[in-house]
């Protein structure tokens, strides 16, 4: 009997077969293995597989599945939990369509298991056109959404992956749009350590997560998905990253075409496969057996990048008896079923953020009004439900659809465009303005008017979009886009109240509607269900419990410039203004109450833990659910730090009246500062500890209504250094 091939052999490790497989190979198979389309090698059993999946909200780009809420929707909910189930149901998803397209022997791209989300980068300027694909501006946030999400998405199964995610783009990577192939972001040690790479930090360290995809731009200098300092010294030696690392997509012809660092396609091969990138979206690496044959590259170097990307699809299960892959067997009904649409509608619910009730207008007593007015670009959109890297939906409901099917039998609905999105006019042929009027009547013919503005992915989002034709994806301002602004202050001007449904995935600079509308909402890209989850909040069928995961602020001008990666002034943790609505912020349609139970322990040494016990009750009438918010601050620091940092946040579920007791613990890592060598250190000292449904700023206090809980201790002892 012939004995088995040690890769076949499925009772040896994942390494020893990978090993076993990459040593059978010749240096021209190894190769062709090393870019996103690789090529089957036959005669080892080794089938064609495309490396290039999406998956930030719902399966990508590979036909029907179910889409959930933009990425920046989703971190609203400020909800681990819930982060982790819709990442089970994407791979879920992932995996029925995978199996059901390789039995037809459909294996081109998207249709793979190799998933490229979440996006962690942090979003450190709302002009950013892709900052809706991000959990927002804070590292802690970003942080622990993003292992959430990976552990959701790679699965339990103590042997296999249900699917590999990959936390992108690895590092500083936040626009400018139109600049990232040719861009240097330059930053300072303390703010790399203490904003960009945490995130980075815990996806790999906690979650384990399988892949990193480097960034188009540099790093003071170095190409990031040829960098040593990022891709050697920081996330394999530092961390101790075991997966394998992919470039953005054609990013490594930028070494020599834009960023000047080579001067050749053999040199940019060679310097990206040197400093550690393992796999090549794009073609650069068809020039790799000619770099090896010219000496630039060894095939030590080949062997190791193989052997990790051989790794990530034994762990897939690509290799095995597929009745011994216990995900294989998930049926293609499994993909767009009713149960996981339910759960994008519950998912699109929690995402909504209140900013703004004045007097309770909401919710509408729909039993009690007759007509209603839907008016505005975004209205009946299908663009404005979906955000980009979006698959396909098998159901679309608009808000204007999702009002109509809620008021059913009750109202009339009168619908009116009232203008383009960025346009002044609709056609060539038409009036500038020639949709103002119709709107005008239909407010006038309303008790209510639903103002639907904003923003879509067409004109928001990255550098090869077609938002290339407003701005390369990036907004110039913050402000409404074309005749928006003057097609709400016109409408408000006929006296009907007016509510503000703004769609969006980033901040706009609200200023007006804040003065003047009684009601807004921040709807981000729900998703397909979005129009119901809208309708739902606006009718009172549940209470909102999103909270902002980004600053909206008053206007653009207070902002550094975008090109300037310093933190400085930038996000709630150091920026010098109030903001119109600051970060952690978001209204229900009941109230809540913190009291505190005082500490037992005031001092603590480096290395405790301390927990702080609150009990939270909502003291209104109707059933919600509350972010708890925790907030630290170094009171004795010794060098600049954040004014306050969230280090941790809970979602609680609330009847009216009920109240219940949440623990929230301190680590000493939660504790420590990066100084300006990058370091990370635990000062001894006070600390304050504020904990509640929003910041400790004067202005999240005052939107509230409800003040946080302090807490004072101190650390006592040396000052100690933690490993980062």
């Amino acid at each position: 009997m012939e004995k088995i091939p040690a890769y076949k052999n499925e009772n040896l490790s994942f390494e020893e077969r990978a090993k076993d497989l990459v040593s059978r190979m010749t240096i021209r198979e190894k190769a062709s293995q090393m870019i996103h389309k690789s090529c089957a090698v036959p005669r080892l059993g080794i089938p064609s597989y495309n490396w290039w999946n999406e998956s930030l909200h719902g399966v990508a780009r590979a036909g029907v599945s179910t889409m959930f809420p933009q990425a920046i929707g989703m971190a609203a909910t400020f909800d681990e939990t819930l982060l982790h189930k819709v990442a089970d149901i994407i791979a879920t998803e992932g995996r029925a369509k995978h199996h059901e397209f390789a039995r037809k022997n459909d294996r081109g791209i998207y249709k793979g298991l190799t998933f490229w989300a979440p996006n962690i980068n942090i979003f450190r300027d709302p002009r950013w056109g892709r900052g809706h694909e991000t959990y927002g501006e804070d590292p802690y946030l970003s942080g622990r959404l993003g292992v959430s999400y990976i552990k959701g998405l790679q699965g339990d199964d103590p042997k296999y992956m249900k699917g590999a995610a990959c936390a992108k783009h690895f590092a500083v990577h936040s626009g400018p749009e139109e600049e990232r192939h040719s861009f240097n972001a330059e930053v300072n040690k303390k703010d790399l350590y203490e904003t960009y790479l945490p995130a980075f930090r815990d996806c790999v360290k906690e979650g384990k997560v399988e892949s990193i995809m480097g960034a188009y731009n540099r790093v003071n200098g170095e190409p990031c998905c040829g960098s040593e300092t990022l891709l050697q010294q920081i996330l394999r030696e530092e961390w101790g990253f075991e997966g394998h690392v992919v470039s953005d997509c054609w990013a490594i012809v930028d070494f020599h075409e834009s960023h000047g660092v080579t001067s050749s396609q053999l040199e940019s091969a060679a310097y990206a496969l040197n400093n550690g990138c393992d796999l090549n979206c794009g073609s650069m690496y068809k020039y790799l057996v000619e770099a090896y044959e010219e000496g630039l590259i060894s095939e030590e170097a080949i062997d190791r990048a193989v052997i990790r990307l051989m790794m990530t699809r034994f762990k897939l299960g690509m290799f095995d008896d597929q009745a011994h892959v216990p995900y294989a067997s998930i049926p293609y009904e499994m993909n767009d079923s009713p149960e996981h649409n339910e759960y994008a509608l519950e998912v699109a619910k929690k995402s909504m953020v209140l900013l703004k009730n004045d007097n309770k207008i909401l919710p509408l007593n729909k039993d009690e009004i007759k007509n209603i007015a839907v008016i505005g670009p975004n209205a009946d959109s299908r663009a404005a439900l979906v955000g980009n890297y979006e698959g396909t939906a098998s159901e679309y409901v608009t808000v204007l659809e999702g009002i109509r099917e809620a008021t059913k039998g009750k109202a009339r609905i009168f619908y009116a465009e009232g203008c383009e999105l960025y346009n002044k006019k609709k056609s060539s042929l038409d009036q500038p303005k020639d949709r103002i009027a119709e709107a005008i009547s239909a407010a006038e013919r309303s008790d209510v008017v639903i103002m639907c503005l904003g923003l879509d992915a067409t004109i928001e989002g990255e550098e090869m979009h077609e938002s290339n034709a407003f701005g390369s994806g990036d907004k110039k301002n913050l402000n409404l886009p074309g005749l928006q602004q003057e097609l709400l202050e016109t409408i408000y001007e006929t006296g009907k109240p007016v509510i503000l449904v703004h769609l969006s995935g980033s901040a706009i600079a609200l200023n007006w509607a804040d003065q003047h509308v009684p009601a807004i909402v921040q709807a981000w890209y729900p998703g397909a269900q979005g129009g119901r989850a809208i309708a739902s909040l606006l009718f009172g069928e549940y209470s909102p419990s999103g909270k902002l995961p980004v600053t909206f602020y008053k206007s653009s001008e207070e902002l550094p410039d975008f090109k300037d990666y310093s933190m400085r002034n930038r996000t709630y943790r150091y920026m010098q203004n109030d903001a119109l609505y600051p970060f952690g912020y978001g209204l229900s349609y009941t109230q809540f109450s913190y009291d505190k139970k005082e500490l037992e322990k005031f001092e603590i040494t480096p290395g405790e833990d301390i927990t702080f016990e609150i009990t939270v009750k909502n003291t209104g009438s109707r059933d919600s659910e509350e972010v708890v918010q925790m907030y630290v601050k170094d009171i004795e620091s010794s060098i600049e730090i954040p004014k306050w940092q969230l280090k941790g946040f809970e979602k609680v579920s609330l009847a009216a009246g009920e109240e219940k007791v949440v623990n929230m613990t301190l680590s000493p890592r939660d504790m420590a500062l990066i100084n300006e060598q990058g370091e990370r250190i635990l000062e001894p000292g006070e600390f304050e500890v504020y904990i509640g449904g929003s910041q400790p700023d004067l202005r999240s206090l005052a939107l509230t209504g409800t003040d946080v809980v302090k807490y004072v201790f101190e650390v006592t002892g040396q000052v100690t250094k933690l490993d980062y």
